[in-house]
């Protein structure tokens, strides 16, 4: 079996899989990660979302041998040791989680959102894709509001 290597949440890790095994399943099953969660496997909720060399990605469609050589990272590796990330600091603030299933990916496309987009409006905020079955929608463009301003300050 082929050997793939990366690096995620800034330690180098090498896993033993077939090519086309979702990156998903490395995370999750070979590596003990479980931040980003099955939802779907077809790229349509997005509960996954974690990222790739800073871009937001769906590791539920991307197969293993696609993230070889490269940086992911996933919830667990957002925050710098105790400090919370903005994105995550706002989201207790603002109570945004219900059940919570979702939140890791919400977060993460949040974080990717503001990377590109400091003071994003509610169009572009409500563009992001992940499903909430809770419907904390309301909620998550208050949190990403909020973050933005931790952001700049």
């Amino acid at each position: 079996m082929p050997t793939y290597s990366f690096t995620v949440n800034g330690e180098t890790v090498t896993v033993d899989a077939p090519a086309d095994l979702p990156a998903l399943w490395a995370l999750r099953d070979k590596l003990g990660i479980t931040g980003p969660k099955y939802g779907c496997g077809i790229d349509v909720c997005k509960a996954c979302t974690s990222h790739i060399d800073g871009e937001a990605f769906n590791p539920c469609v991307t197969p293993v041998a696609d993230i070889a050589g490269r940086e992911v990272t996933t919830i667990e590796g957002l925050a710098d040791g105790d400090v919370l990330h903005p994105v995550q600091q706002a989201w207790l603030e603002q109570d945004v989680a219900q059940c919570g299933y979702c939140q890791p990916g919400q977060i993460m496309a949040a974080v990717a959102l503001l990377r590109r987009t400091p003071d994003p409006t509610d169009a572009e905020i409500d563009a992001i894709e992940n499903v909430c079955r809770c419907g904390t929608y309301f909620r998550v463009r208050q949190a990403i509001k909020r973050a933005a301003e931790l952001m700049r300050s």
